[in-house]
């Protein structure tokens, strides 16, 4: 008939009640009834595949309410698969005429039980020929002995799901078989069910009950929409099979094991599994960055955040909208009043007496119409020094704003096709094809999923893992590939990795586990990329014990304790990951931990961005750590690390809190618009320092603790030694600590430290406050400018030197010192106040500096200061005042070779900072930009936590 006699619909009407031979047979009649029969998907195509006794829905057990997008696909990919376990010889080349007289297989149907032709499966094995059914029909079937499979046969239940149940115990001695709709539960004699050495076995739409699977390499298998209650699967060294769509529930150990490194050994059906293999391969959609869902499961585990938020970005504000009133109220560290005596006071190398000034007069007592004007003719050009761009590019807010833009390029979150694209090593994982590979599985109330060991090999995808005890266990130089698969509400971490294993964990979402998202110990060393690990009890990813890795693109969230833990020689690659929300520190590195840790994003964590302690030892280059309700970098007691090239911005606490037993090297950073101090360093021990170790549960650190001083990796520790260089004193060298809402730099300390060539400009405090130190704190070659109190305070009892800074525009003195130590060689030039304040018993060599004050004295000595003040050059300000000194403390303090310049017209004073040019100096190259090779990552970010000072005590990560 021609098809436009009727409607379309009426055609579909009546092709929808044609069998699947018809069907087959009207679509080859010509174009116009193929099409007709290709549009039945959803209507025909849908009956015939969920009517099909033998098949389950395509999508179960994962999403059975998910339709396939094509339900004719799916069901002519359920029969294809269904034939794989008679292809034992090879196709014959279809354009061989021989191939048109090839005999088919004659195949006999078989009944056994009630009413059949056998009353038993080993009746009916032993009559049976290859490639014939066997139809158990429904009832139990029941075999006091082990049977031997010893001729390829199929054996089918009859019926439904569970009508037929089979107690037996098989060992299959024939190269190929097939077994469907069958429940198979243990024989009296053996928790044994089914097992092959050698051939092929096929099992679809079957129930396995309290039992076991046991397939041994050269033999192979295919399991696909079966059950496994109680039950698991043991592979050993077997080069290939496939476990798709498959439920493991109740297991009292792992569900599935694979042992032993993939035979070289492989049967006929290898190539066949490959084949489907390559055919059903996942496609790797790409996720959205921006989206980070947080966890939905209800009861325990539940994510104790609200909706996820990512920090606004703003570039330029003024400092009102950064802090409120009661952060103004904490801003502490700042120099006391001046307390000048009302004695007769003489003023060396003039003859002119002046009289006391009262150090607790304002600025006003001097100001008058045209004071302007006189500022401009004063003021001492200090701008060309080492140090000046970096100084230009931190003030300048659409520089800032490019840099932010490159910032954001530049950490973004890479796909996993991008990823794949640019790690030949994480391609080649991702397509191998060895082993035991797993799809679209769930594994759910038992206590292990997948357990791999002693070489094996597994990849595993798009599965469902949850309410175990763990979901994925990889040992002793074995590899596990695990691909967009779910793990959530594990009893302990949820993959776990030790004894040198290794592998590709990508694009997983891991959320809600007791312990770790991902446990790397021991050596292990796999590739974790573009995961989402959130909502964790304890930390998201713990590498310990000499374990490795890299951990890139990730996002790690929500955790209860640190995003990624590094202890016990844990040397990790951490790079381009977005770690934020934390309830305790963004990463945590603790008991000789190590790691590379680059170019991450680390935001609004409840604790310090970063925390390094007890030993630990990282190199932290290029982030991004902003936002935090703490401090952005906590460096505890005998913590180590290279902190170099970091943005460090907008954090509730410090930028960086550092003790003083702790021995970092802070390089080239961006420290800024941090609520309260810039850079801090304490002497005494947090109250909270004392923390026990280790993550709880039954997941302890002793085997770690005790092996620390084992063997390391010798290229680890080569590449490990030549990204640094060695240091004996904590160092803070060409950072940029600008903006920070109390002091810049604020040091309480017991130890050395030493603070070069940095930029100190803008906080809301003096720019450096030294409280105490016993031993030497040696500031050179700083540009310390433009802060809201003084440029350096100097408390009794500390021992400081002075040398080679730039201390400019400070708003009010230049430098205040009750201590004792050397001030050489700086320019104090422009400061509000004094240039430079001796006060109480300071002792102090002052030589060699030029000073300037435009209102004020350039040296002021008080109290029973002592010391040595000479070859210094005072340029006169507009107050004709240059050293002030009482006559009470003459012989204590010596004051001679000082020079003071007066001139006359603004060309002179040009020319005053020419030789040498303002200070700082740096020598050679080493002037490296900070504000610049931070990265070009300077950013301004305004999610802000009101809050006040922290009582000289960090805010930081206490782990469990």
């Amino acid at each position: 008939m021609e098809v436009g006699v009727l409607p379309v619909e009426l055609w579909q009407l009546i092709f929808s009640y044609l069998r699947l031979p018809d069907l087959g047979r009207c679509s080859l009649v010509c174009r116009a009834w193929s099409e007709l029969v290709l549009s039945l998907d959803r209507t025909r195509w849908r009956q015939l595949c969920l009517g099909c006794l033998q098949h389950r829905h395509p999508n179960w057990p994962n999403q059975p309410g998910v339709e396939p997008p094509s339900w004719r696909e799916a069901f002519k990919q359920h029969y294809l698969a269904s034939k794989t376990w008679t292809k034992t010889t090879p196709d014959v080349d279809s354009s061989n005429c021989l191939s048109l007289f090839r005999r088919r297989k004659g195949r006999r149907r078989l009944c056994v039980g009630a009413g059949g032709e056998f009353g038993s499966l080993r009746a009916a094995l032993a009559a049976a020929s290859p490639y014939d059914r066997l139809v158990l029909l429904p009832g139990v079937h029941e075999e006091q002995s082990e049977v031997l499979l010893k001729v390829p046969v199929e054996v089918v239940g009859e019926g439904a799901l569970g009508d037929v149940a089979l107690l037996a115990s098989i060992d299959q001695h024939c190269p190929t078989a097939r077994l469907c709709n069958v429940v198979l539960m243990p024989a009296r004699f053996t928790p044994l069910l089914y097992k092959t050495t050698s051939g092929y076995v096929q099992f679809d739409n079957c129930n396995f009950e309290s039992g076991q699977l046991q397939v041994h390499a050269p033999g192979t298998c295919q399991v696909k929409f079966c059950t496994f209650s109680q039950s698991s699967i043991h592979l050993r060294s077997v080069a290939l099979c496939i476990l798709e769509h498959c439920e493991f529930t109740g297991s009292e150990n792992a569900s599935v094991t694979v042992e032993g490194c993939p035979s070289t050994d492989r049967n006929w059906a290898c190539r066949q599994l490959a084949v489907l293999a390559k055919s059903c391969t996942m496609s790797m959609w790409e996720p959205d960055p921006a989206g980070c869902p947080v966890a939905k499961w209800g009861g325990w585990g539940e994510s104790q955040l609200g909706p996820v938020r990512t920090c606004e970005i703003v570039v330029g504000e003024e400092r009102s909208s950064f802090f409120s009133a009661a952060d103004a109220q904490v801003l502490v560290g700042s120099a006391q009043g001046d307390t000048e005596s009302g004695e007769n006071l003489r003023v060396a190398e003039e003859e002119e007496e002046y009289p006391a000034l009262d150090s607790n007069s304002s600025d006003s007592d001097l100001r008058s119409d045209d004071e302007e004007d006189a500022q401009a003719t004063y003021k001492l050009p200090c701008q060309a020094h080492s140090l000046s761009h970096t100084l230009a590019d931190i003030t300048d807010s659409r520089l800032q704003s490019n840099r932010l833009h490159t910032l954001q390029r530049d950490l973004k979150l890479k796909s996993l096709q991008q990823e794949l694209q640019e790690d030949k090593e994480a391609q080649s994982l991702a397509s191998s094809l060895q082993g035991c590979i797993i799809r679209q599985c769930l594994f759910r109330d038992g206590k292990g999923g997948i357990f791999i060991y002693s070489r094996g090999q597994a990849k595993v995808e798009g599965s469902i893992f949850r309410n175990l005890t763990y979901a994925v266990r990889c040992i002793q130089s074995s590899k596990v590939t695990m691909l967009r698969n779910d793990i959530h509400h594990c009893k302990a971490s949820g993959i776990f990795l030790r004894l040198s294993a290794g592998g590709l964990i990508a694009d997983n979402t891991i959320h809600s586990n007791c312990e770790a998202g991902v446990d790397i110990r021991k050596g292990a060393n796999p590739l974790v990329l573009c995961n989402k690990i959130h909502s964790g009890l304890r930390s998201g990813i713990v590498v310990v014990g000499n374990g490795k890795g890299i951990i890139r693109s990730n996002q790690i969230y929500g955790n209860k304790e640190a995003g990624i833990y590094i202890l016990y020689n844990g040397n990790p690659a951490v790079s381009g990951n977005h770690i934020f929300q934390g309830l305790a520190a963004g990463i945590a590195v603790n008991e000789n931990g190590r790691g590379q840790i680059a170019g991450n994003i680390i935001c609004e964590n409840q604790w310090g961005g970063v925390d390094i302690r007890h030993g630990g030892d990282p190199v932290l280059r290029n982030n991004l750590i902003s936002c935090g309700y703490s401090d952005g970098v906590v460096v505890g007691e005998h913590g180590k690390g290279l902190i170099e090239g970091n943005v460090i911005y907008g954090n509730k606490g410090c930028g960086v809190w550092m003790m003083s037993s702790s021995l970092p090297h802070l390089l080239n950073n961006q420290i800024s618009h941090n609520s309260i101090y810039g850079v801090a360093v304490f002497c005494h021990k947090d109250d909270a320092g004392d923390y026990p170790l280790g993550q709880g549960g039954s997941e302890s650190f002793q085997e770690e603790r005790e092996g620390v001083g084992g063997d390391n990796d010798p290229d680890s520790e080569e590449e490990y030694l030549t990204a640094r260089r060695p240091i004996s004193v904590a160092l803070v060298e060409l950072n940029s600590i600008n903006h920070n809402g109390a002091a810049g730099l604020h040091v309480k300390s017991s130890e050395a430290l030493n603070v070069i060539a940095n930029i100190i400009h803008g906080n809301g405090d003096g720019g450096v406050a030294v409280l105490q130190s016993s031993q030497l704190t040696r500031l050179a070659n700083n540009n310390i400018s433009c802060n809201g109190q003084g440029g350096v305070l100097v408390e009794a009892d500390c021992q400081v030197e002075l040398r080679g800074n730039g201390i400019y525009e400070n708003s009010s003195h230049g430098i205040v010192s009750k201590g004792e130590g050397v001030i050489a060689e700086n320019d104090i030039i422009g400061n509000h106040r004094c240039g430079l304040q001796l006060l109480e018993a300071a002792d102090m060599k002052v030589t060699k500096n030029r000073i300037q004050s435009f209102r004020d004295y350039g040296i002021a000595l008080f109290d029973e200061a002592k010391g040595l003040v000479q070859e210094n050059l005072i340029f006169q300000g507009r107050s004709k005042k240059s050293i002030l000194q009482p006559i009470s403390n003459a012989q204590d303090c010596i004051i001679q070779n000082n020079v003071l310049l007066t001139f006359k017209k603004r060309f002179d004073v040009e020319c005053m900072l020419i030789n040498p040019p303002a200070r700082p100096h740096l020598e050679g190259g080493a002037h490296v930009s900070c504000a610049a090779a931070a990265g070009q990552r300077v950013s301004s970010i305004t999610t802000r936590v009101d809050g006040g000072c922290h009582n000289h005590r960090s805010i930081f990560c206490t782990i469990l």
